[in-house]
């Protein structure tokens, strides 16, 4: 089996202002280094637009409306000090559920081991009933429980390296005992988020890492901490908030990993997601903003997917 990649051009069409970290030019990077010769073999697939019923999977019909209503006819509106909505940011927030959606069939269906979503805007920051962080509706949370509820899979684990903490994510399953959700991310730093006292029902695991902490003590974290709760969680899908800005070249944080520390992470994910959910993992764009090293850990991470 192969390695999907999900994707739409509308994801372009999501406009923020000038001087923006989270711009068209992050897809386009990626994108473009995924056109090399090296990724001939991905299947690439159109990402759908998203039914509303997708949505409401971890969000407020109230929030899904008021989002839809707020797109403006022209220009720029600000959700937040942070999140904009131009023109086709709606349409591109429902394609962007929809490649998360269609790449949890495709898993599901066998017809591929595992898929990334190359995808504007991201989610996980976006709770049941609020966007914010540069996200509207919350993508690999809406992935989970698509799988359960349309494919009647059992566990899901969610693991979030992005650099910042994935409130929104935690929010959506803070009382579900059926989706685990792990994260390593920068603390303190934006949203504030992510302490280790915070735990759900038992399902949520935070593993804050402080500033300046480099590959090596994030693989430590990690093979320490997530590792084994998603092991011991034994999910049936595996579903990675991809987030890139933990890299030491990013603007937003103050991590120093490298490519081959997401490529370490996803391969060992991998490995948890051979033993217990036959290699299925869908993992969803999220943060990233320096271009260079952006493109050069989505590659890392992709590469590390196709070996499957």
């Amino acid at each position: 089996m192969t390695t999907c990649l999900l994707y739409h051009p509308v994801f372009l069409d999501h406009l923020t202002p000038p001087g923006h970290v989270e711009r068209p030019d992050r897809l386009r990077a990626i994108v473009d280094a995924l056109d090399r010769p090296g990724f001939a073999a991905l299947r690439r697939i159109p990402a759908p637009h998203a039914e509303v019923e997708d949505v409401l999977y971890a969000h407020t019909a109230s929030h899904v409306e008021r989002i839809r209503l707020a797109a403006p006819q022209s220009g720029l509106i600000a959700i937040d000090p942070d999140t904009f909505m131009s023109p086709e940011s709606y349409t591109a927030a429902m394609h962007a559920v929809g490649a998360a959606c269609a790449a949890v069939d495709e898993v599901v269906a066998r017809r591929a081991r595992n898929a990334f979503c190359a995808v504007r805007p991201p989610g996980h920051h976006a709770e049941p009933d609020r966007a914010m962080g540069f996200c509207l509706f919350n993508n690999a949370a809406i992935a989970a429980r698509h799988a359960q509820r349309r494919h009647g899979l059992g566990p899901v684990a969610i693991v979030d390296w992005d650099v910042h903490h994935g409130n929104g994510t935690q929010a959506v399953f803070w009382e579900d005992p059926k989706v685990f959700f792990a994260s390593t991310h920068q603390m303190p730093l934006y949203p504030g988020t992510g302490a280790p006292s915070e735990r759900g029902v038992g399902n949520i695991l935070n593993v804050p890492l402080a500033p300046g902490t480099d590959g090596a003590g994030f693989r430590a974290a990690f093979a320490r901490h997530v590792l084994p709760a998603v092991d011991n969680f034994a999910p049936e899908l595996i579903v990675i908030s991809a987030g890139f800005d933990a890299h030491r070249n990013d603007p937003l944080g103050g991590l120093r990993l490298e490519a081959a520390d997401f490529a370490w992470a996803t391969r060992e994910l991998m490995a948890l997601a051979e033993r217990h959910a036959g290699g299925r993992i869908v993992s969803t764009l999220e943060g990233g903003y320096d271009l260079a090293a952006l493109a050069e850990s989505a590659v890392a991470h992709v590469s590390a997917l196709m070996e499957g």
